[in-house]
């Protein structure tokens, strides 16, 4: 017996990519509660619906996709929302900010449709649309970089965290997956998941993706330092 439907709101300035991009829902039985061409609609069709998920334009006229991202997941209406930001190049420079701001992930424009179904379905269940890897490799190269960044949510205290939990933290940010995690802490499957879930509900996180954020604002990981990086030329 399946569950209700999926609902989704798509927020892109060009009226074409908002059709596309609903019809390739709703030909898969997500419902499309509402379009916006800016982030000011975004944040109103947000609070009028309450959509699972917003596909997001990073650039828009007006308010851009990284505030109104910012708007709608500290609004304690959306809780349980997801945002998944849209944009037309790859490692865009404004993805860490939307990062940061609380996206669960990113997709380029020119998405299959298969795939632009399954990210929405993926981030939907709770999990992040980005792999851990390329989600490092992406933080890596903005955090390195002089000009000034989002400061992470207010200073998340680490020591809520048990040592495995700040173990597994420092590791997921990585990279690594939960199998490669298991593997390297000598722990199952379902113990790493165990404790990922407990490191997201104590830091008040809401996927993977903000863990590795966190992970690099904090501190606990340093970017660019090889010590921090197992096996860094399997993701060169």
């Amino acid at each position: 017996m399946s569950g209700p439907a999926l609902r989704a709101v798509i927020a892109d300035d060009q009226a074409l990519v908002r059709t596309g991009f609903g019809m390739i829902l709703a030909a898969d039985g997500i419902e499309v509660t509402a379009e916006a061409a800016d982030g000011a609609e975004a944040v109103a069709a947000v609070r009028r619906t309450r959509p699972d998920v917003v596909l997001m334009d990073i650039r828009m006229p007006g308010m851009d996709g990284i505030e109104a991202t910012r708007r709608i997941l500290a609004d304690d209406s959306a809780e349980g929302t997801r945002v998944i930001i849209l944009t037309t190049y790859d490692l865009d420079h404004y993805v860490y900010a939307a990062l940061t701001a609380g996206a669960s992930g990113f997709l380029l424009k020119d998405v299959t449709p298969e795939h632009l179904v399954a990210a929405v379905r993926l981030v939907q269940s709770g999990d992040a649309l980005l792999a851990p890897a390329i989600t490092r490799r992406l933080i890596e190269r903005f955090a390195q970089r002089e000009e000034p960044r989002p400061t992470a949510s207010p200073h998340r205290d680490l020591s809520a965290l048990t040592p495995r939990e700040v173990e597994v933290l420092r590791l997921l940010a990585t990279g690594l997956s939960n199998a490669e995690l298991a593997e390297r802490l000598f722990l199952s499957p379902t113990t790493v998941k165990t404790h990922i879930g407990r490191i997201l509900s104590k830091l008040e996180l809401r996927d993977r993706v903000q863990a590795v954020v966190l992970a690099y604002e904090s501190g606990l990981i340093t970017p660019g330092n090889p010590e921090d990086v197992p096996g860094t030329d399997r993701y060169r």
